[in-house]
């Protein structure tokens, strides 16, 4: 069988035991993944990436913890960090079908409601290759001031001096801003922080095959809980309509929810216009001038 020198060296240093084989792993943009087979007949799942800056895994394994934290088994456990790394259980993978949408929904909807004490977060953290500005200025921000001033401005800034936002769509961006530090409604009724994944694509959750399942590579921070729902929303999640259902059976959502969607999708359309240009930006303008 295979073996990476590489990363079987670095398992066994951060784990002990020895490696009989690594198969890469296909999907991540970002970071190199692998499974590692151990000798004692179990697997691990290793992410890597060359040049890291020094707490891009440390920030991933605070965030798995703290959802481990909130809801245990709906995220997997750390079993070692390194700068340049982080080892997880292997999770065998299934088929997403009705029976685990209706788990994912009940269990996000529980896992928010764990809540935090402020929105953002003790530290700034990563979403894909960009900082994640966490830290508020007060502590009494209401989470309009906070998405305004922490996810929209400084993400349409960057995108615009990039060059992957035009003058045009910018200027529909500050206005979306706005109308969010004025307090208007389109933010919808005030809720407190939820503690949210911050980056629930379908890539990030796992489909294991007894029907639970796990949600790995977060971009955790404390903020509004209909944005965990819009994401998944904005790249396809399958099944979402049971997820949804199921969600709201546990935690119903306030009214207009369906409105606001698209008010959650500015942020992350913002991160993936700077990371990774297309029509990402003008995507992002569109969803604010749907609110203005």
């Amino acid at each position: 069988m295979a073996r990476s020198t590489v990363i079987a060296g670095r398992v066994e240093r951060l784990l002990g035991g020895s490696v009989v084989a690594t198969t890469p792993v296909t999907g991540g943009d970002i970071c190199t993944a692998t499974r590692a087979r151990l000798s004692d007949g179990t697997s691990v799942f290793v992410k890597t990436r060359s040049g890291a800056p020094a707490d891009f895994f440390t920030s991933e394994a605070e965030g798995l913890a703290a959802l481990a934290r909130a809801h245990p088994g709906l995220v997997p456990e750390v079993l070692a960090v390194a700068p340049d790394c982080l080892i997880l259980p292997w999770i065998e993978p299934g088929r997403p079908d009705a029976d685990a949408a209706t788990a994912l929904g009940a269990d996000l909807a529980r896992m928010h409601a764990h809540g935090a004490e402020a929105f953002g977060g003790p530290r700034d953290g990563w979403i894909g290759t960009l900082r994640l500005t966490n830290v508020a200025g007060r502590e009494d921000e209401t989470w309009a001031q906070f998405y305004a001033r922490r996810r929209v401005l400084p993400y349409a800034d960057l995108a615009r001096d990039r060059g992957r936002l035009d003058g045009e769509d910018h200027a529909v961006l500050t206005r979306l801003v706005e109308r969010l530090e004025e307090g208007d409604d389109l933010a919808g009724p005030a809720e407190p922080p939820a503690l949210l994944h911050g980056d629930l694509w379908s890539g990030n959750i796992v489909w294991r095959h007894d029907r639970h399942p796990v949600l790995v590579d977060p971009a955790c921070h404390a903020g509004h809980r209909e944005t965990d729902l819009a994401l998944m929303a904005l790249f396809g999640t399958p099944h979402l309509p049971t997820v949804l259902e199921a969600y709201q059976q546990e935690s119903p959502l306030a009214e207009g929810w369906e409105q606001r969607v698209p008010l959650h999708q500015v942020f992350p359309l913002l991160a993936h216009a700077v990371m990774f240009g297309g029509g990402y930006g003008a995507r992002a303008a569109d969803a604010a001038r749907k609110l203005l």
